[in-house]
């Protein structure tokens, strides 16, 4: 106690003085006034991840764009072959193609924002059209391609759908035809205001469909239904427990919406439903999340993202007939330069490969990962010294990607009794280089019998991934972590991990690593 406050009387000093205060790390996307940040950033915000997050059609619907590694690429229906359209120096997330099919607009974020890009499909060129301070997502165009919506928090830090005029190349100012609404509701999760997600255009381009939160107490809302000039007057078409993933998707023929929901059941499955709320149909079925779904132009397919294997991919199921098909990238084209990196992780003692915890981050501050990998980011950092929060990944020992040529900085890791080791190294252009990191032990607790562990653990809770026992263990080993308890908890009505409970030690258990349900 005396220790801890000398320290509190130094730094009141010391600031008195004109010192600089040490560094200070705060939320990401800070600017959103909403409570609980881990929810919606998890469940709602869009995220790097080494498959596929949102994909969109062409408007002749032979080719789809999506979003992977932080980054936009398009490829034909029916090939393997991937291309890249945009690099950096973000993350770009969400495409939407026009409706002449000549841009495709798109939500970048760059470490302060999330600003809405639009790139030329014949040129590659990028530039913004919203860059405001504020966090702006899911842009769509409206049939036309007179106008775009979107979610921004330009007011008030809330999230409220805005519609802009396109004006050429630019766009007209924005107005917010979604009311700022205080709710009496008791809500823990989501804050006393309304919230407004997800729009989706009517083939006229006179409504929306859009997510709210009016008049329920759980979940991210109901699917309603309104002008697209003024949402106040919308009416709920759906009344159902959604949990920020329910992004309704209006038919280009106008009879059907499809949409994401768990009801019944642990995980996310794609519904439809007639463009009135009727009859409502489960499309598809598994112990995985189906999301993200998007109609083709003529009504004959849904694109959407499943994490069946754990990590995204992408399918496309026929309507009518059910038939799903997997879309695999077996090359892909980069816009700019690349390389190959592989990296091997050893104990400094024994010269054993071990697993540990990696960030390789570029020049321009994005980070890598393998396409196979689970990509994971910090929830904060200081912004003083960086300009995109940490991104990392668990390898086993040894892990090969694909990084931008040049300047490359490997960061290892595993847990607190392994000191950090950081590595600088130029990688040429199409060249493929090896890095070989040795991390040494500064602390040694087994063997006075202590044990590290993490007995607070949510496997399925959020995020993009579908976890299991065997891969929460080889995290834990990457992390250096003996024991994990993983919580049987629920989000409103959804309980992902409920399956997985038994009593005593899980089967993916080790005599070095101990996984438990409670």
């Amino acid at each position: 106690m005396i220790r801890a406050r000398t320290a509190v009387v130094l730094a009141l000093i010391l600031n008195a003085a004109g010192a600089p205060m040490p560094a200070q790390r705060e939320a990401v996307l800070k600017q959103i006034t909403l409570p609980h940040n881990y929810y919606y950033r998890e469940m709602y915000l869009p995220q790097a991840t080494s498959g596929p997050s949102a994909v969109a059609w062409s408007p002749d619907g032979r080719e789809i764009v999506y979003s992977m590694q932080g980054s936009l690429w398009r490829q034909s229906v029916g090939s393997t072959e991937a291309t890249q359209i945009t690099d950096g120096p973000g993350y770009d997330y969400q495409p939407d193609w026009s409706p002449d099919g000549r841009r495709i607009v798109y939500s970048s974020y760059r470490g302060i924002d999330e600003e809405l890009w639009v790139v030329d499909v014949a040129t590659g060129d990028t530039r913004p059209l919203i860059a405001d301070g504020a966090v702006n997502v899911e842009p769509r165009w409206s049939p036309d391609g007179s106008r775009l919506a979107y979610v921004a928090t330009s007011y008030r830090g809330r999230f409220h759908i805005f519609v802009a005029p396109v004006l050429g190349d630019t766009l007209g100012p924005a107005r917010r035809v979604s009311t700022d609404r205080e709710s009496l509701l008791p809500r823990y999760y989501y804050g006393p205001y309304d919230h407004y997600l997800s729009p989706t255009w009517s083939p006229d381009g006179t409504e929306l469909l859009f997510v709210s939160n009016r008049g329920h107490l759980w979940g991210t809302g109901g699917i309603w239904r309104a002008p697209a000039v003024y949402l106040d007057s919308a009416h709920e078409i759906r009344d159902e427990e959604t949990n920020w993933k329910a992004r309704p998707d209006w038919s280009r023929d106008g009879q059907r919406v499809v949409y994401s929901s768990y009801i019944g059941r642990q995980w996310h499955a794609l519904w439809l439903m007639r463009a009135d709320g009727a009859n409502p149909l489960e499309l598809t079925y598994g112990d995985f999340d189906a999301t993200a779904p998007r109609w083709s132009p003529d009504a004959q397919h849904i694109a959407y993202v499943v994490n069946e294997g754990g990590n995204t991919s992408l399918r496309i199921i026929d309507i009518p007939g059910g038939a799903i098909h997997r879309v695999l990238v077996t090359q892909r084209r980069y816009k700019d330069s690349v390389a190959r990196l592989s990296i091997t992780v050893t104990d400094a003692a024994t010269g054993k490969r071990i697993p540990a915890r990696l960030s390789v981050t570029g020049p321009d501050g994005r980070s890598f990962a393998p396409d196979d990998a689970w990509r994971h980011a910090d929830d904060s950092f200081d912004r003083r010294y960086r300009k995109l929060e940490v991104g990392y990944f668990h390898t086993t020992g040894t892990s090969e990607l694909t990084v931008p040529a040049g300047a490359v900085t490997i960061e290892a890791s595993r847990g607190l009794e392994y000191g950090v080791i950081t590595k600088t190294l130029d990688v040429p252009a199409g060249r493929a280089k090896s890095c070989r990191i040795s991390l040494a032990r500064i602390a040694h607790m087994p063997a006075s019998g202590w044990y590290s562990g993490d007995v607070h653990v949510h496997m399925n809770y959020g995020g993009a991934y579908r976890n299991t026992p065997a891969h929460l263990a080889a995290m834990a080993r990457a992390e250096d972590v003996h024991v994990v308890e993983n919580l049987i908890v629920n989000k409103e009505g959804r309980m992902p991990d409920v399956a997985y409970f038994t009593p005593g030690r899980d089967r993916a258990s080790t005599d070095e690593t101990l996984i438990v349900h409670g």
